[in-house]
């Protein structure tokens, strides 16, 4: 099992009728900037217990579950909506940071999250660190019917109970899940990391703690106009770090590129690219001590 070197406290906030939870490592201090870290797509805040454990500062550090994942509630909601994301964030820092600035981590979706919310409230953020935050293909105007279509269609196997993540019968079932999905997990960390990342029923059936709603698809487009738009907001330096593996090829099959997603980021005043080797898309788990020292450094 792994060995966690900086121990978290568990809180609770109420964030627009939810339970929010949050973890917390190390103190405020007036002269520490907090350092809010945001998890992706069916992912838990403790995924980044091996960065905190990685960085060679003491800071301070939080980190939620966002609604509907981790022990966040969700108030009975049957689909996620992106703004929903932002408003909670705004909320979480109006709570964590009400008179400063925080320097913002984001992986994946929580990326995506980081990077349209640093153009909306700029002045909230210090510094900007984008963890595979690529954003999703361009869509055009007559791709609507068909997507409020599915969108429908997926909400009727929800209720059907056709969305219902898979349970596992023991946490080392999760564990080997996790090392299945990410091959460079070691056991020790996927071990640890399952009794975070699921929980047992009544049953005694390990669950994974992500509200199967998440994968009903959104209602609305991705406007790449729109997106970019707010990316000239952003005022902050933006530190945008890929892994090697390039899971954009992998995920899009050529519908969005790499290339792409650098020529947005153009968009972006301030930005600096940096790329880890030896990593996949959950480059947080592959190479902690690598990613946590680009965020020292670009924090600094």
């Amino acid at each position: 099992m792994y060995q966690v070197k900086r121990i978290f406290r568990s809180e609770f906030v109420p964030i627009r009728n939810l339970q929010y939870h949050v973890l917390v490592w190390g103190e405020p201090s007036p002269d520490k900037i907090p350092l809010l870290m945001v998890h992706g797509w069916m992912d838990v805040a403790a995924s980044y217990q091996f960065v905190v454990d990685a960085l060679s500062d003491q800071h301070y550090v939080i980190a939620p579950d966002w609604r509907g994942y981790g022990q966040s509630t969700t108030a009975g909601a049957d689909n996620f909506w992106f703004p929903d994301y932002l408003a909670d964030l705004d909320f979480l820092l109006d709570h964590y940071a009400p008179q400063g600035q925080v320097n913002l981590v984001g992986h994946s979706m929580g990326g995506n999250v980081a990077m349209l919310y640093a153009g909306v409230r700029p002045e909230r953020i210090g510094r900007l660190i984008n963890l595979e935050g690529f954003g999703m293909p361009a869509t055009t105007p007559d791709q609507a019917a068909g997507r409020y279509a599915k969108w429908m269609n997926d909400l009727k196997k929800l209720h059907r109970g056709e969305m219902n993540l898979k349970a596992y019968d023991t946490a080392a079932g999760v564990a080997r899940r996790l090392m299945r999905t990410n091959p460079r997990l070691g056991a020790d960390k996927a071990n640890w990391l399952a009794l975070h990342w699921a929980q047992p029923n009544a049953q005694g059936k390990w669950c994974i703690l992500g509200d199967p709603a998440h994968k009903v698809v959104h209602a609305e487009l991705y406007r790449v106009d729109e997106t970019l738009e707010i990316y000239r907001r952003i005022s902050m330096p933006v530190l945008a770090v890929e892994a090697s593996d390039d899971s954009m090829s992998q995920w899009w099959k050529g519908e969005f590129t790499l290339a792409q997603h650098h020529e947005r980021l153009k968009a972006v005043p301030q930005v600096e690219v940096a790329r880890i080797e030896d990593a996949g898309h959950m480059l947080h788990h592959d190479q902690p001590e690598l990613l946590a020292e680009l965020i020292e450094r670009f924090i600094a």
